[in-house]
């Protein structure tokens, strides 16, 4: 009989310790992030003809470095189009809402929790684009949530899982605090200092929608109207999920829409997302990450500099995966 290796015992002893210790973590987080007071949300609402403002809306929750206007005219085609109301937010750190620490899924949710208590809404559909995506997974497998919030989740392009983000996005933080730093005056310039970090025209043009004059100097600068530097710090956690496989279920009716061309949903993770959500049904469009733009529109400005007008999302395929999910469940 071959004898164990001690070294062999202090691997699977490290390994085990590991795990014990990340999974301490993130109960730490999620119960300091419970004791923080939540925030409270901007947003936008549009209201069907019959005026429902509160029964069976739609919650529309956007990604990282986005605002609650990133839906567009989608939003007044789904309230149309589903005869409900809707609601687009700006979570937390993003758009006009406040700007606090932490920024962490059971934070984000916490808030997002709080508008629904607070604008009294019943029988949700919920959709989140990648780390609003995340956000709503949050919400779903809270297990305080009362059975009857949430009647529908729909996630864009995300899994529950744990993936560091992309180099990239660090390089995003880098770009944008040199704009700022350097008192740039004119998109132009923010799009100058921004191209070496992103080629890409659409998503720098999406990344300088944040830019805002400050009036903090007689001379205006751009700076950015998010938290560039609690962004910056919060990335790892914008990577992490709250909970583990076999931690939480959420079983109400759920649809995960994929982006052929992106890999943040992907065969090495699908296992997990069908272990947090057992009924979900699984789509997939021939996009990016960005699924619900049909198509981008890139302006020029006077001075040449392409901008993203309210136009860049249209009613599309992706629409009509939502809107037919959620009248068939």
């Amino acid at each position: 009989m071959i004898p164990q290796s001690p070294l062999g015992t202090f691997v699977l002893c490290g390994q085990s310790l590991r795990q014990h210790l990340a999974k301490s973590c993130r109960q730490q987080i999620r119960a300091a992030s419970s004791a923080v007071s939540p925030v409270e949300l901007r947003y936008d609402k549009i209201v069907p003809p019959d005026g429902n403002e509160t029964d069976r809306p739609l919650v529309i929750l956007h990604g990282l470095f986005g605002t609650r206007r990133n839906f567009g005219s989608l939003t007044k085609a789904f309230a149309k189009d589903l005869g409900r109301p809707v609601y687009t937010l700006d979570l937390r750190n993003h758009g006009m809402s406040p700007h606090a620490e932490p920024h962490t899924y059971p934070a984000m949710a916490a808030d997002v929790l709080h508008f629904f208590q607070t604008h009294k809404l019943s029988n949700i559909s919920l959709l989140g684009h990648s780390m609003g995506g995340k956000v709503a997974m949050t919400v779903a497998l809270d297990p305080d949530l009362p059975r009857e919030l949430l009647a529908h989740l729909i996630i864009e392009d995300i899994a529950p899982a744990r993936r560091a983000l992309s180099s990239k996005f660090q390089g995003y933080i880098e770009a944008m605090k040199k704009i700022e730093a350097n008192a740039v005056r004119t998109r132009q310039e923010a799009d100058r200092v921004l191209k070496p970090y992103e080629q890409d025209p659409m998503i720098r043009a999406f990344l300088l929608m944040n830019l805002e004059y400050s009036t903090a100097h007689q001379q205006r600068s751009l700076k950015f109207g998010v938290p560039v530097g609690l962004l910056g710090d919060s990335i790892p956690e914008i990577g992490d999920f709250p909970w583990s496989p076999g931690e939480r279920t959420f079983d109400g009716p759920t649809l995960f829409i994929k982006g052929k061309k992106s890999k943040y949903i992907n065969r090495n993770n699908i296992d997990t997302v069908k272990s947090f959500f057992p009924s979900m049904i699984f789509e997939e469009l021939d996009t990016g990450h960005m699924v619900h733009p049909e198509r981008c529109v890139l302006i020029p400005d006077a001075s040449g500099l392409l901008l993203l007008t309210d136009d860049w999302y249209r009613p599309n395929e992706f629409k009509a995966l939502v809107t037919n999910f959620i009248q068939s469940n």
